[in-house]
């Protein structure tokens, strides 16, 4: 990870982002301070997959049993 002030990301930025194109995060500063980071730009998400956790969770029949009065009155508000 490489960090560089304002002045230099804003003459350089051409450069920083081959840096980032090839993986690298890079971090610019203020006064020396960390303020943002230049990370690559994901295109696609990965798609998410309907029963990918099927077999891996298990919920207790207790889990669809009516909740005592006092625990749905602080439900409820």
């Amino acid at each position: 990870m490489s960090t560089f002030n304002v002045h230099e990301a804003k003459t350089h930025l051409s450069r920083l982002l081959v840096k980032v194109e090839a993986g690298e995060e890079v971090v610019i500063a203020r006064s020396g301070k960390p303020v943002a980071r230049l990370v690559g730009y994901r295109r696609h998400r990965p798609a998410r997959r309907f029963g990918a956790l099927k077999g891996r969770l298990m919920v207790d029949d207790s889990f669809f049993d009516p909740l005592p009065e006092a625990e749905l009155a602080a439900w409820e508000g």
